[in-house]
């Protein structure tokens, strides 16, 4: 069986590539989808949008559907703590939002990641319930307790969300944390955390002896054709944050082409759970994929049943039915991710339908109460569009 990530599949047919359509063609309803983009065009709008700006794709099958942008990749030069207000740049000197332009994913980095530690897994060097102190005996405290590979992919570790990388001195005292961090929760239960994903990093790139951005370019993105796809730094992506504390944790000023997540920044910006940059046809590349069983083209990045494991229930790595932004689209084990700097995507096996929808909601600051209704609302949309082919 072949399983060299990036190759051609001997004797096996290629999976159709993407290609831009109509609504009709993709037996979707045209009216729900412009009824998408005018919404997505009027979160974009106005003196304190839900985004600046926002890239919208929408696919069924190998047709892309809806490709739109709307609003501003930079619109503003910072945020006014004393006037609690953002400060807008002159006309002239804001940058429109084009479907071509790259975004910090955020957590969306996460699914690469998930990807990477099923490759291996499909390749059979690394088993989904061993130990993770089988592989990183160092890293004491997760060894001590018993952590599983599947417990990091699912969330279910018990390590908390977060810790404080972004406060060590060196590289040398955030590794000793991660080593030393034992669960908090109890094992099995899920709580959300990078922790995660930074000791899946850790992992992989033990067994492989290979950093995890190397990983990502050889194993998924460059056999895809994701040339818009890399960790940073990007200095055409659209900004992100005035970053500053008492609302940031760090103070680095208007952000543009940095990696916005403070943990992965302080580790160089290579991180399991934030880092990557990419565009909306990038992503759809990356959904289409998934949908075809782990193919694209002539290029195989997974086994189909290997694409099952990381899309069914519970999901490794993806969320799998979460409607709070799946909308609609979740109920029949739709799966997706979001990232805290605006970013999303949901794909659905049962339509065969993906929604990719990235939004720069941290600019010029992150948001006091984050807002995934529009989510949701673009998720929906795309479940009221379907008809049969």
């Amino acid at each position: 069986m072949e399983r060299a990530y990036g190759r051609e599949g001997r004797g096996r047919l290629s999976a159709p590539r993407l290609r831009p359509g109509t609504p009709e063609r993709a037996g979707l309803d045209p009216g729900e989808l412009r009824r998408l983009v005018r919404a997505v065009h009027a979160r974009t709008g106005g003196e304190r949008p839900w985004a600046a700006g926002a890239v919208v794709v929408v696919g069924r099958g190998p047709v892309i559907a809806v490709e739109e942008a709307a609003g501003w990749a930079v619109r503003y030069a910072a945020y006014d703590e004393e006037t609690d207000t953002p400060v807008e740049l002159p006309p002239e000197r804001r940058v429109p939002m084009t479907v071509h332009t790259p975004f910090d994913l955020a957590s969306l980095t996460k699914l690469f990641t998930s990807v990477a530690a099923v490759q291996q897994i499909e390749r059979g060097t690394l088993g989904i319930d061993a130990r993770v102190g089988a592989y990183l005996p160092d890293f004491t405290a997760a060894a001590r307790y018993g952590v599983t590979v599947r417990q990091l992919l699912t969330h279910t570790s018990g390590l908390r969300p977060e810790l404080p990388l972004y406060d060590c001195a060196d590289d040398a005292e955030r590794l000793a944390m991660l080593r030393a961090e034992p669960p908090v929760g109890v094992p099995g239960t899920y709580c959300y955390s990078d922790l995660n994903m930074l000791l899946l990093q850790h992992l992989l790139e033990r067994l492989t002896r290979r950093p995890l951005d190397t990983l990502v370019r050889d194993g998924i993105t460059r056999p895809l054709g994701m040339t818009a796809t890399a960790f940073g730094p990007c200095p055409a992506a659209a900004a992100t944050e005035d970053q500053r504390r008492p609302w940031a944790r760090a103070d680095r000023g208007m952000l543009r082409g940095e990696v916005h997540d403070e943990n992965a920044w302080a580790v160089g910006g290579v991180a399991g759970h934030a880092g990557l940059f990419s565009t909306g046809r990038d992503l759809a590349v990356f959904c289409r994929t998934l949908l075809a069983g782990g193919s694209y083209g002539p290029a195989r990045i997974l086994g189909p049943g290997f694409v099952d494991l990381l899309l069914t229930p519970p999901g490794l790595g993806f969320a799998v039915d979460q409607p709070w932004f799946m909308g609609e689209l979740s109920g029949r084990g739709a799966a997706g991710h979001t990232g805290f700097t605006g970013t999303s995507l949901t794909l659905d096996r049962a339509t065969d339908t993906y929604v990719v929808l990235l939004a720069n909601t941290v600019h010029p600051r992150r948001p006091r109460s984050p807002d995934s209704r529009p989510r949701a609302e673009a998720a929906t949309h795309v479940a009221r569009s379907v008809r049969a082919i």
